[in-house]
């Protein structure tokens, strides 16, 4: 299995593929396995780079707090270790939340930047959110990961016809540990860089979901504050749409790298 040292802890990662670089950044809970079929599909023309955050699937999983800084340390770091840099940088959720914070802590790692279901800020400020939040953490700590990953994956992927994929997603991230995923969590409360988002200079890609977690106009309002932005809606799905609507993220990214040779 590759791994690399990265700063305190050994970092699992894959390549696959010749050509530009190309980086996915999975969310909570995730790691390389959700980007399966981006790799198939990109590795025909792109070196295609996944890799386990701290605290998730093979790389190390050392003792908290985690913080989205240390996230964005390690992803430098393996960008540098692997001599990919400028690399097209594509992040879900908490992987988005590190792309744009590496855009800009390190604006001269990325070529682009592709931002799916996520945005630049966590902040807690309805009662709907609080007590989701709160929902979340009785479930890890009271029953453990496999009720936090059925619980999940029921809202992800709720259609008929979709039972094999939530069974599958559902078993890799009943695997998590606890405290690891408990400390992942926590670092993105309270997160914030909206009023920075004018510094970066990357062109962006915003892909949204039409029944994301956060509306369509939150995307639209954050990508007019962008100077070389544009925003992608995927209908009919919902927070993972890597995985829920692959086809249709793959043609939408390719469509967007294209242009950026």
């Amino acid at each position: 299995m590759p791994k690399i040292r990265i700063r305190d802890i050994n970092l699992y990662y894959e390549s696959a593929g010749q050509g530009p670089p190309l980086l996915f950044i999975h969310g909570l809970g995730m790691s390389t396995r959700d980007w399966e079929a981006q790799t198939a599909f990109f590795s025909k023309d792109y070196r295609v780079i996944t890799f386990d955050l701290r605290g998730h699937g093979r790389s190390d999983k050392p003792p908290g707090p985690y913080t989205i800084a240390g996230f964005t340390s390690d992803t430098a770091g393996l960008i540098r270790s692997l001599d990919i840099a400028p690399a097209h940088v594509a992040g879900i959720s908490l992987g988005g939340v590190i792309a744009f914070q590496l855009a800009l802590s390190a604006p001269e790692l990325l070529k682009t930047m592709t931002i799916i279901n996520s945005g630049p800020a966590f902040l807690l400020q309805t009662a709907r959110q609080k007590f989701e939040m709160g929902w979340r953490l009785f479930l890890i700590r009271v029953t453990g990961m496999r009720s936090v990953a059925e619980f999940l994956t029921r809202r992800l992927f709720p259609k008929k016809g979709q039972e094999a994929l939530r069974r599958a997603v559902a078993a890799r991230w009943a695997q998590n540990d606890r405290q690891a995923y408990l400390h992942s969590f926590k670092a993105l409360v309270g997160w914030n860089v909206g009023k920075l988002l004018g510094n970066i200079r990357c062109p962006t890609l915003v892909v949204a979901a039409d029944q994301d977690y956060t509306p369509v106009s939150y995307k639209q309002h954050y990508v007019s504050k962008m100077v070389d932005a544009e925003l992608a809606v995927v209908a009919d799905s919902r927070h993972a749409t890597p995985l829920d609507q692959p086809e249709r993220f793959n043609r939408i990214l390719a469509d967007f790298l294209s242009k950026h040779p």
